[in-house]
Formats: C-alpha cells, sequence, structure tokens
C-alpha cells in the first residue's frame, strides 16, 4: 500500500497576478526566471531590497484558468507582497489580487498519481518535499490528513528554511540561506532587484555563514528562534525556527569547521548541539569542513 503524508498548510495564501504582462513583470523583479511554467510546474524565488536583502520568498506557478500566474506566499505577509508589487506596476497590465476560498496543502512520500487540485504542482526546492496542492473548498485532497507537525518536522530535517521564519526581513542574504541548491536564484536570466549583491556574493566568494540542522543532544527541546549559538564562549551563530529536538540555525562556516576539527560543541541556551550541513546543500562555499 502506497504511504504518503497531506498536510493542511493554513498558513499559506494564493496572489494572482492576471494580465498579458504577468510573466514578463514578475520576471523581471525576482531571483529565478518564472517565464515559460507549464502547468504541474512552478519556480521558487524571491523579491529581495534594492541592496539584494531578503523581503518575500514564494512559488510561482501558470493560473490554469486563465492567462497569468498564481503566487503560493506566507498569508500573514501577502498584503505586504501585494503592495510592494503594486510598486512596480508602473504601466504593465498586471492585476495583483488574493485569490478567495481556497486551502493549501503539502503531500510528500509516496505521492500518488493523479492528484486533483487547482492548482497542483511539485515543490520545486526538493523532491522530497512532493508537491503542493491548492483544493477549493474545505474537503481535503487526499485522505487521511496528518497534523502539521508532520511536515514541519520533514521540513526541518532535510534543512530546508521556511522563508521569513528562518530568514531575516531586509537583513537575510539568499546563499547564506542555500537558495541557489534549492533552485530559488538563476544567474543566467536578466537583471533583478537586488541582483548586484546576490551575485556578488557568489562570484568573490563572500558566504561566510549558512543555515544548518541541529539537534540538542539528549533529545532536549531547543530553545526559541533568536538565541545565540557559542563556541568556547564567542557568539558564532543564531537559532532559526524548531519543533522540540530538530531545528535551524544560521552558524559562522569558520566556526562549525573548528568544533569539527577540535572536537568541541557548539552550545546554545546551555545545550550542546549536533550540527550537520543539509544533504542538498553540498560541500561549503569555501570548500572546508562544515
Amino acid at each position: 500500500m502506497a504511504e504518503f503524508t497531506c498536510v493542511a498548510l493554513p498558513e499559506r495564501a494564493l496572489l494572482s497576478l492576471q494580465g498579458e504582462d504577468a510573466a514578463g513583470f514578475l520576471n523581471a523583479l525576482v531571483s529565478n526566471d518564472v517565464t515559460g511554467l507549464q502547468p504541474g510546474q512552478a519556480a521558487y524565488t524571491a523579491l529581495l531590497t534594492p541592496q539584494g536583502k531578503f523581503l518575500h520568498d514564494f512559488f510561482v506557478t501558470p493560473d490554469p484558468h486563465w492567462p497569468g500566474l498564481l503566487l503560493d506566499v506566507v498569508a500573514d505577509r501577502l498584503p505586504d507582497l501585494q503592495r510592494r508589487l503594486t510598486l512596480y506596476r508602473l504601466r504593465a497590465k498586471v492585476g495583483i489580487q488574493p485569490v478567495e476560498h481556497v486551502r493549501c496543502f503539502a503531500v510528500f512520500g509516496d505521492v500518488p498519481s493523479g492528484l486533483n487540485g487547482s492548482p497542483a504542482f511539485a515543490d520545486p526546492r526538493l523532491p522530497a518535499l512532493g508537491w503542493r496542492i491548492w483544493a477549493p473548498g474545505n474537503a481535503p485532497p487526499l485522505d487521511p490528513l496528518s497534523d502539521h507537525a508532520a511536515y514541519e518536522a520533514h521540513r526541518l530535517a532535510l534543512g530546508v528554511p521556511d522563508g521569513a521564519r528562518d530568514i531575516e526581513v531586509e537583513k537575510g542574504i539568499l546563499l547564506e540561506n542555500h537558495f541557489e541548491a534549492l533552485h530559488g536564484v538563476d544567474f543566467r536570466k536578466g537583471c533583478y532587484i537586488g541582483q548586484e549583491l546576490t551575485a556578488r556574493t557568489k562570484y568573490r566568494g563572500l558566504v561566510k555563514k549558512q543555515l544548518h540542522v541541529v539537534q540538542a543532544e539528549a533529545g532536549a527541546v531547543l530553545p526559541p528562534a533568536g538565541t545565540a549559538i557559542t563556541l568556547d564562549g564567542a557568539d558564532v551563530g543564531e537559532m532559526r525556527s524548531s519543533l522540540n529536538g530538530t531545528g535551524l540555525a544560521l552558524l559562522r562556516l569558520e566556526a562549525v569547521a573548528k568544533a569539527e576539527s577540535d572536537g568541541k560543541k557548539l552550545e546554545a541556551g546551555g545545550l550542546a548541539l549536533r550540527v550537520r550541513r543539509p544533504d542538498y546543500a553540498g560541500p561549503p562555499p569555501d570548500g572546508g569542513k562544515a
């Protein structure tokens, strides 16, 4: 029997970009190429400040009903994203409106074929994250429905950031948060807002810290986001989101390498941590151990 997990994501919402200029308008603003998407496909991308700092991340997929795009976004930050996009619209022929009366679901594991949704798309970040389905009404697209914690635990174990929960707004840098490895930035596309810093960070080797998976030893519950992480008493990073004993932390690469080579433990809130670089991220940017 096929085994899959279906989880409702009430924290997500849809923003519609309708009109003949929708794809070109958005493509000029965001970090990834969002043109040429087909039904069942999506792009993961980010909107940055002009200085290249993180503002929003979201998925972009074709609208299945009429010309335009749908943006899968964080619900409580949708008004801010809508406002910012509207400021850039100028004379572009594009309407920007929330989509009402739909619910988001994540399905991962042994995902069945023939998913019904409006729309449904494979998560473009990692195959292990499965599919996103947007279903009208209250009925889940698949039964049984699992607790939200199942998705959170799955995401954290993979080491995947969850937008502004893990990336500081107006401070975070894409490559510190594995956007290239998660297929969220295209270095071959044309100009977009914040491109200069993103490209310089990559080509000049300026990434000095990145997200890691951390676990508390002895199964202890991790401290909250924002808690400082130390090595030999010096701050070397900061906790991000977590669930029970597994979470994410933004850590200095040199500190992770030093702790490993010296056989020492990083600490957060008095807890010793086990640190693991996400499998999808590959080796650290400088080629050192982390």
